[in-house]
């Protein structure tokens, strides 16, 4: 608990991933990449439960190994190349009612750490937030960025008056890491989603921001931990 709000977290982790098959508990800095979030999750001073949400035994087993609790199996229907992360959420609140907020931990993100978990959890409920996302600063600027015509002219994003100005001097912005987002129980029964107008965010740094989607990323991420 944080301030007398019971937490309730979730873990989604499916078993068809097409980029990288077996993704989430593929060895990743010598333990399955699921393992490094539970890791962390579970050090929570406010966590009160800790769930994973999967339909593959695999990942279940590897789950339960870490410590993390799985009170039930993901429904087939929810576990396509479709389905998104709000329907998991809801799927998992209507098992397991009770709780004052919930939070979303992604296992492609093994280098969040506890502090940035609590840190959220404390942001969140103290700025009394009905929903938050943790968010970083990109490595590159979207004022800086092109859409293609069909002849291949370049035409700015933002505008032409953004081109030659320097790095410092453009407009600060944020990105979604995709690791950790949380909001008030009841408050997502009705919304769905994570992101609405009143949704704030919580900063992470970058080198802590790394989401795994690839084969370069699990090679970038074992040269992190070495």
């Amino acid at each position: 608990m944080f301030k007398n709000q019971k937490i309730l977290a979730i873990i989604p982790a499916r078993g068809g991933s097409k980029g990288v098959p077996g993704k989430n508990i593929k060895p990743a800095g010598g333990k399955p990449l699921i393992a490094w979030i539970i890791k962390a999750a579970k050090k929570s001073r406010y966590i009160d439960r800790l769930i994973l949400s999967s339909d593959d035994s695999g990942i279940i087993s590897v789950a339960k190994k870490y410590g993390c609790e799985v009170p039930f199996v993901r429904p087939s229907n929810l576990a396509r190349d479709d389905s998104s992360a709000s329907d998991v959420v809801l799927h998992a609140l209507n098992e397991i009612p009770g709780y004052d907020y919930v939070m979303l931990l992604q296992p492609t993100s093994p280098l969040t750490i506890t502090k940035d978990i609590d840190g959220c959890i404390e942001s969140c409920i103290n700025s009394k937030a009905k929903s938050t996302v943790s968010v970083t600063e990109p490595g590159k600027s979207p004022y800086w960025m092109f859409n293609m015509g069909s002849d291949n002219t370049l035409i700015p994003v933002h505008g032409q008056e953004y081109l030659n100005m320097r790095r410092q001097d453009l407009p600060l912005v944020y990105l979604p890491t995709g690791a950790i987002y949380m909001a008030e129980f009841d408050w997502f029964l009705i919304h769905m989603s994570f992101y609405t107008d009143s949704t704030k965010g919580y900063f992470i740094p970058i080198d802590r921001s790394l989401d795994i989607d690839s084969e370069l990323d699990f090679k970038l991420f074992e040269t992190i931990v070495k």
